[in-house]
This record gives structure tokens, sequence and C-alpha cells, in this order.
């Protein structure tokens, strides 16, 4: 079998040469002589390795230093790390533990100590991977249940509304190409990958409450009435309702929480002439405004019985002129860094190819749909 590999950083050659002494029986060893050398070594390859023996005190970058730059670019996610140094104060112990390391060891040291050490916590390192790795998979089959189960829940609503059920998979989709563009742009949000994958999840019930807008309102192809309007305006309303009425350990998940933000608001408009609680600016969570956003731009590209879709230039144009109510400027010029790729993934209402994870609507309405029929004439503006 080929050996596992492990990387010596000392700048003492004759710690080195004792470590080297011990170890390279069993195990293919590469030696740095500083901490500089190592992040060289190590950002090239880092998969190679099994186990780091990591001295303190060096000159040019010292233990610490190497661990904060291993940190940095998560490569302890594949070797176990040992400090091996002369001081074995508190403090220093503490420190090598709070940013990572799996165990410490005095020096000067006895071989076979050493010996049984390594072997003890690169078998236990091993192990903890493969469970991790169990556990992670774990999680993963059951968010995409959750996505499933949310998925036919959302093509349900979508069927009593005649939508396409490409409709929650555009959303989604363009819910996570504007947050991942935000969080490039600006810190503000505070969003994290977890973030954007809550979202992006949540956003397929943006328009749960449409269940409960009776049939003839909901389908109706031609122009609203002003009483079928303030029905149909409901349903942003109806939608945080039925998440709110949840019990109480579903309406505390994460999920429930940002959902309810999604369908309550993602009708407001920046300028606060949006409903149902004409929040204005930053007053309308991130969730609802790029929620928005995505919704408007595929309602607008997308073809329904009772309206032809606008090409994708067209839909930009309207969307960056204001035609369709006043935006966040930040989610704007996000909509025009990723304007390209939504030309390329929704041209013709196709699916969305697979992403590469590495790196708004007419005044006092609601249904951008409805009152964008070919039927009508009338400005966007207009109700």
């Amino acid at each position: 079998m080929e050996k596992q590999k492990i990387l010596i950083v000392d700048d003492s050659e004759m710690n080195r040469a004792l470590l080297l002494d011990i170890l390279e029986e069993q195990y293919d060893i590469v030696e740095a002589q500083n901490g500089a050398e190592a992040i060289s070594i190590l950002s090239e390859r880092w998969a190679e390795f099994s186990l780091l023996l990591l001295d303190i005190m060096m000159p040019v970058m010292d233990g610490f230093e190497v661990l904060a730059t291993i940190n940095q670019y998560h490569w302890s996610d594949n070797f176990a790390i040992i400090m091996i140094s002369a001081d074995d104060s508190p403090a220093n112990i503490k420190r090598a533990y709070d940013l990572g390391a799996f165990d410490y060891i005095n020096r000067p040291f006895d071989p076979a100590i050493v010996h049984r050490r390594i072997s003890s916590t690169m078998l236990l390192y091993a192990r903890r991977q493969r469970l991790e790795k169990i556990i992670a998979k774990q999680i993963e089959e059951q968010e995409q249940n959750n996505k499933l189960m949310i998925s036919i829940l959302s093509h349900i609503v979508e069927s009593r509304n005649g939508e396409s059920g490409l409709h929650i998979l555009h959303v989604n989709t363009i819910t996570k190409y504007l947050l991942k563009r935000l969080v490039l742009y600006t810190d503000q949000y505070s969003l994290s990958k977890e973030d954007i994958s809550l979202i992006s999840v949540a956003s397929s019930l943006h328009d749960i409450g449409k269940i409960a807008i009776p049939d003839e309102i909901l389908n109706k192809p031609g122009r609203l009435t002003d009483e079928e309007f303030a029905i149909m305006k409901n349903h942003s309303m109806l939608g945080a309702n039925i998440l709110s009425e949840l019990p109480a350990e579903m309406r505390d998940a994460p999920l429930v929480k940002v959902a309810y933000e999604i369908c309550r608001w993602h009708h407001e408009r920046y300028d606060g002439r949006g409903y149902p609680d004409g929040l204005k600016g930053d007053d309308i969570p991130i969730s609802a405004q790029v929620v928005a956003m995505a919704d408007v731009y595929d309602a607008l590209t997308s073809e329904r019985c009772y309206k032809k879709a606008f090409t994708h230039k067209e839909a930009l144009k309207m969307i960056l002129e204001g035609q369709c109510g006043t935006f966040n400027p930040l989610l704007l010029q996000c909509l025009q860094g990723i304007a390209d790729t939504l030309e390329h993934e929704f041209t013709n209402n196709l699916p969305p190819e697979p992403e590469n994870e590495d790196p708004l609507e007419a005044k006092n309405k609601i249904d951008y749909d409805k009152l964008l029929s070919s039927e009508t004439s009338t400005p966007l503006t207009s109700k």
C-alpha cells in the first residue's frame, strides 16, 4: 500500500531529523523549514497529506500563522494537525486547539510516544472524516427531500394559476444568481452560503397564498376589476397567514421564517409603493426584495394563455427603467451583472442549466401577468 504522507514543519534541522528517523519507515515524509515554505507546499499539494507536524516558534511565519492560513483555505478538511513544541504553556496549547490543532506534543519527546500518538491521531481523524461524510450525506438527502416536497406543493399552487411548472424553478434559480452576485458587490446584508440556499428554497413558496384565491379571479384571462384586484392582492397576506398558523415547532424553523418574509413582502417596493404594508427601502427583508425581482423577470419573459412573453432585452429594459416598480439599486446592478446568464438559460423558456458552484412590478398590482395581458394596451403603472 502507498504510504500516508506527513509534512514536518520545523526550523530546526535537528528536530526534523529526529522526527524523520522515527517516522520514515512507516510514512512518506516531506519537510519544510519554516511556515512560509509549508504554505507554499500546501498550496499546491494539500490533498496529498494525511498529517501536519507543526512547530510554533519559527522565523518568517510561525505555527499559529500557518494554522490561520490553513483555516482560511480549509485545507485541514483533508489532514490532521499536531503541534510539536517545547513551549507547553496553557495559553499556547489553548490557542493551538482553538485554531484547529488535533493534538499537542511537547518536546523533548519520547519516540515511542510520538509514534503512537501520530498513529492514533491519524486513525481517529480518518474515522471522524468518514462519520462527517455520512452525516453530510444524510443532511443532503433530507434537504433534497424537503426541496422536493416544497416543489410539489408549489406546483399544485401553480397548476391552479395556469402557470408553467417551470416558474418555481426559474424563480429559485434567478434568486440564487442574484444573491450570489449581491454578496460580490456588498457585505451589507451579511449573507452566507447557507443563507443563499435557504432563501432560494423558500422562494418556492412565494405565491402559496394563491391557493386561497377563487378560480374565477385567479384564472381570469382579461383585466381584473378593482374589486377582483383587491381580492387578488390578498394572496401575499394569505400565504403569510398559512405559514404563521403552522404548529410552533414548524413555525420557528429558519426555512419557515424566511418563507414568511417572502410570502408577505415580495410585492413591496423599494419606494414604499408596494403592498401589503407599504414597506420602504431596506425595511423590506432582502429575501423578499430578491424574490420580487426574480418573480417579475420570469413573469415578463414567460408566456401565458392570456399573453405573449416579452424578450429578455424587453424585460430587462422594463425593469431597469422602473416600468415594473422601484427596486433596490444594488439589485438592479446585480440583474445587469447576471443578464447574459439569464438570456442564455431562459431563452424560449427552457429549463435552466445546472449551475457551477465556485465565486421588480407595476404600481398597485399583484399579478404581473394579468396586467401584461396582450388583450390590453394599458400602461403598466395604470393599475
